[in-house]
């Protein structure tokens, strides 16, 4: 089945989740798992602080459990390898508070009634590390541990620079890259993907009115068909050669078995890839055709 569970179910993401935590640390407080999706769910739905329910409608919670679920898959595979770094209990449950916090830079506080969260695409990296930072605090993590996390964030800034963000330890390196893969393998490999491509482009021209149109991913798509028309090239130019290289191909872990056995989120992908070659090629023809139906006249 893919995926491992129903991305639009938060309680089954969680129960996969919790399933793989215990299974890699069977000591482990079997209380983290559903205390950290609670914290995040409580954020979304507007129950924590000044925030209002997230209104974004691509980066909603579906968007966070399809990183997340990713994610940790990406983790257990990695920690049954036995690679190294070994990724300790505490890292990886860091990880998995990264993930799950890592877009919450879309949450508008009450008062903030202009838009959507998607105004803030440009700064969300940077809005959802802090958020991330503040919330561990007040929950009793240590600055340390606060400011991992929102490095990890920042591993899943579009052009961020991976090498310039100090992490600490290779282990928080390991995981902040797992994070960012998962970030992109789990949105782009979804069966909808493609159908909710109009969502994204309107998020990105929300985000370029807000911005002043400042030049970045949001300002490169004319309308919905053309950020269709890029689909490929986006995959082919900017993602594979990310999760390659600066991520150091972390999705090779999702592999069965590992390092080059069936990879269901790559093979998703490529599907969903395939589909955007159908759809443009019955573009173009319908664009030939009426070209010359109009010369006809």
């Amino acid at each position: 089945m893919f995926p491992l569970a129903d991305t639009k179910d938060a309680s089954a993401v969680r129960d996969v989740v919790q399933s793989i935590h215990a299974e890699l640390f069977p000591r482990a407080d079997c209380e983290f798992v559903p205390r950290a999706f609670e914290w995040a769910m409580a954020a979304f739905a507007g129950r924590y602080r000044d925030y209002q329910p997230i209104d974004a409608k691509y980066h909603d919670v579906e968007h966070t459990m399809q990183g997340t679920l990713c994610h940790a898959l990406i983790l257990k595979g990695r920690i049954r390898s036995g690679l190294k770094p070994i990724i300790p209990e505490k890292m990886f449950e860091l990880g998995i508070i990264a993930i799950l916090l890592h877009d919450t830079g879309y949450l508008k506080v009450r008062g903030d009634d202009e838009g959507t969260g998607a105004k803030y695409t440009l700064i969300h990296v940077s809005r959802s590390a802090d958020f991330a930072k503040h919330l561990l605090l007040e929950k009793g993590f240590t600055p340390e541990d606060a400011a991992c996390v929102a490095r990890m964030i920042r591993c899943t800034g579009v052009n961020v620079k991976v090498d310039a963000i100090p992490f600490q330890t290779d282990a928080e390196k390991i995981i902040g890259y797992s994070l960012g893969t998962a970030d992109l393998l789990g949105q782009m490999a979804a069966s909808d993907y493609i159908d909710k491509l109009p969502i994204l482009f309107d998020e990105f021209a929300e985000s370029a009115r807000y911005s002043g149109g400042e030049q970045s991913k949001v300002g490169l798509f004319k309308n919905p068909e053309d950020l269709l028309r890029k689909t490929g090239g986006f995959w082919s130019f900017y993602v594979r050669p990310k999760i390659d290289g600066d991520f150091g191909a972390q999705y090779k872990f999702l592999s069965q078995p590992y390092p080059d056995g069936q990879n269901d989120y790559l093979d998703h992908i490529d599907k969903n890839l395939e589909r955007v070659k159908r759809i443009v090629a019955k573009l173009d023809g319908e664009v030939v055709r009426e070209s010359v139906e109009t010369s006809a006249e």
